[in-house]
């Protein structure tokens, strides 16, 4: 009988006997796995709706919700594992976020974390917003396979165990396949206050899945905790897309790049991401950068 490993392996032969090409074959089992993802994908990538090679899932089971993007990158493995494998590089990817407040990595023999605070779309003082501590772990680093790990215990509203993944392999042509996962659970009152919310000031916010269609063709999206998971879900993955996109910029222009980047790339998803302008954003962000620079 063949075990877990030969399995992958003859699937991944199999795979590429179908004319999908991949810069190697992966090392370990999550790799595989996540090739054999990125080749059932392969039609839904190239005709995806997004404007750019990704597919996003979400599900919510009782009190636990999960979005899941994948996508291609126009950026080489070797790029993609040396930005992204440093904590540090990890608080300018979650500033780029509406509601992060503060980022900043610190590393002891035991641990790396991130001390992160989160609050409103729009400037306040961060003692009015929420920290969040995040612990941040390389799973796997080699030149095949990139897995990071962030994970905290507690969040605001009585949310909890949230979960951020992100898993890459190489592909041909100087490309890479990108997996970001993003999680978290709620307790009873983070659901009464959601529910508020969606009854109220969130109303009118979808997501992106297309639950159905009108009778003239116009789609419906989904709503309520599916609809924030993926909005938020997306705001991340364009928050990475656009700190690998500025990484190659001159260090001192790097940061009005990954903003304007960020912005951007929302703006074409008005429906489920707009929020404010982009003057308002971009002060806001510096504001927040300098407020940063200055207590570290």
């Amino acid at each position: 009988m063949l075990n877990f490993k030969s399995a992958l392996l003859l699937l991944w032969l199999a795979l590429s006997g179908l004319g999908v090409v991949f810069a190697a074959a992966p090392e370990s089992s999550s790799g595989a796995l996540l090739l054999a993802k990125y080749t059932s994908l392969a039609g839904r990538l190239q005709q995806s709706p997004f404007q750019r090679p990704l597919h996003l899932d979400s599900t919510e089971s009782g009190n636990d919700i999960k979005g899941d993007i994948y996508a291609v990158v126009e950026y080489p493995f070797d790029t993609v594992n040396a930005r992204l494998n440093d904590p540090d590089n990890w608080c300018d990817v979650l500033s780029l976020h509406l509601n992060t407040k503060y980022c900043h990595a610190a590393s002891d023999n035991a641990k790396t974390m991130l001390h992160v605070s989160i609050g409103k779309k729009h400037s306040q003082p961060l003692a009015d917003a929420y920290p969040l501590e995040f612990g941040y772990r390389v799973a796997s680093a080699t030149d095949k396979y990139l897995e990071i790990q962030l994970s905290a215990d507690k969040g605001p509203l009585d949310t909890r165990d949230y979960r951020i993944q992100l898993q890459a392999i190489p592909l041909a042509n100087g490309r890479t396949f990108l997996h970001m996962s993003y999680f978290y659970a709620y307790g009873w009152a983070g659901r009464i206050a959601m529910k508020t919310y969606f009854a109220s000031l969130g109303s009118g916010k979808v997501g992106f899945t297309v639950t159905h269609r009108q009778s003239n063709g116009q789609p419906e999206y989904i709503r309520g905790m599916r609809g924030l998971i993926e909005r938020n879900a997306m705001r991340y993955y364009l928050a990475i897309d656009a700190f690998l996109g500025a990484s190659v910029a001159a260090p001192s222009q790097q940061l009005q790049k990954r903003l304007q980047s960020w912005f951007t790339a929302t703006e074409r998803y008005p429906r489920q991401l707009h929020e404010i302008e982009r003057t308002a954003y971009i002060d806001m962000k510096l504001s927040e950068y300098l407020r940063q620079r200055a207590l570290q």
